[in-house]
């Protein structure tokens, strides 16, 4: 018998985490018949409009499932613009029928605050992964290409879903198959979940020093509270001012203003991708004073944080 695969489309959702997921489904189905079949849900049945403009049209809305079939939502910068009690009744009324969830990309946003996630390991977007966090502290969520846990299955989006995919056609039908599909789409190998979502901090920054690579991984996981440039010199074992000089050699800056740019961007993907206040979003990303927060953001940014988030979201500003 053919799975069922329902795809629910969220308006701005990622069109390259859909389409990665369809794909390895439709070549799977050219080499050994209709293994599989898909089905486009929307919200009320319409079209919907994905993040580049382009219109996808949905063959129902919110509907009854196959039986054994699994659903996954697909969304992009804001998962939560359209969250309403009627699609959290009906994720919660499937999930009590015995479907599979997920979510690709942000889609884990909606599994989340419908309460479906509580238990299960998950991961998402890397873009997303502090807001996340920030949402849901006491969530399992990882930093995996692609996530499955019983009956939830998530994907980072982008071309991580063909790895998702790939990975659920060796599980069904054998790594014999998984191969052929893979080739269909020219690439190098299958990557398991545990790859990285993001280039290494070497690859990101074109440096290849050991120990300034190392500092840097330090300070992407410490945005709160920041260590000082002392700790940071003394966790590579060597004294500030050669650190200081690691980091003029390599990049052409400070240790001082490489960090503040780390933390502002995380701040920035905070304001635009939660709800939370300008002084929580300060203080998560390690600002003690929320004056030189908002400072510190519009010499970076050119406008302040809260200016930024109105402007990001099309909202006007008083």
């Amino acid at each position: 018998m053919s799975q069922d695969f329902y795809f629910l489309l969220l308006p701005g959702f990622s069109a390259i985490g859909f389409i990665s997921a369809v794909e390895p489904l439709r070549v799977a189905n050219r080499f050994r018949g209709e293994l599989y079949r898909w089905h486009v849900l929307s919200l009320d049945g319409g079209p919907v409009l994905a993040s580049n403009g382009m219109s996808v049209n949905a063959d129902a809305a919110l509907e009854n499932l196959q039986k054994g079939a699994t659903l996954l939502v697909v969304a992009g910068f804001e998962p939560l613009k359209t969250y309403s009690p009627t699609l959290h009744h009906w994720l919660r009324r499937l999930d009590h029928e015995g479907v599979t969830l997920g979510g690709i990309d942000t889609g884990s946003f909606i599994l989340a605050e419908s309460g479906l996630l509580d238990g299960y390991r998950m991961t998402l977007h890397w873009e997303a992964l502090d807001a996340f966090k920030e949402s849901y502290p006491k969530l399992e969520v990882t930093q995996e290409l692609f996530e499955i846990d019983r009956r939830r299955i998530t994907s980072a989006g982008g071309t991580a879903s063909i790895d998702l995919m790939l990975n659920l056609i060796d599980q069904a039908y054998g790594p014999e198959l998984a191969i052929q599909v893979s080739e269909q789409f020219v690439l190098g190998r299958i990557r398991p979940r545990q790859d990285h979502q993001r280039m290494q901090v070497a690859s990101r920054y074109g440096i290849n020093n050991k120990k300034l690579v190392q500092v840097i991984g330090e300070m992407e996981q410490n945005t709160e509270p920041p260590l000082s440039t002392l700790a940071l010199a003394e966790s590579i074992n060597v004294t500030r001012r050669q650190l200081e000089r690691l980091f003029q050699l390599h990049l052409k800056d400070t240790p001082r203003n490489f960090y503040l740019r780390l933390r502002l961007e995380k701040a920035r993907q905070l304001l635009r991708q939660t709800d939370m206040s300008v002084l929580e979003v300060s203080i998560a990303c390690g600002f003690e004073s929320p004056s030189y927060f908002t400072r510190s953001y519009r010499a970076r940014y050119a406008r302040c944080p809260r200016e930024d988030r109105h402007r990001e979201r099309g909202e006007v500003v008083d």
